[in-house]
């Protein structure tokens, strides 16, 4: 797995940790931030659709 570094505000951050940790919704801080990215992108993969602009070929 490839690991990335970001910089994120400190409320951003503040926020996520709501929900990092002992019976929270997620164990980490990675699996918040890649649970996100994969809701993101299966948002705008939505968006596409509705437009049209998904590439059909794959």
């Amino acid at each position: 797995m490839a690991k990335i570094s970001v910089e994120i505000p400190d409320e951003l951050l503040a926020d996520l940790d709501e929900h990092v940790g002992e019976d929270k919704k997620f164990v980490n801080r990675s699996d918040a931030v890649r649970a996100s990215v994969r809701k993101t992108l299966d948002i705008l993969d939505q968006i596409d659709e509705r437009h049209n602009r998904l590439d059909t070929n794959e």
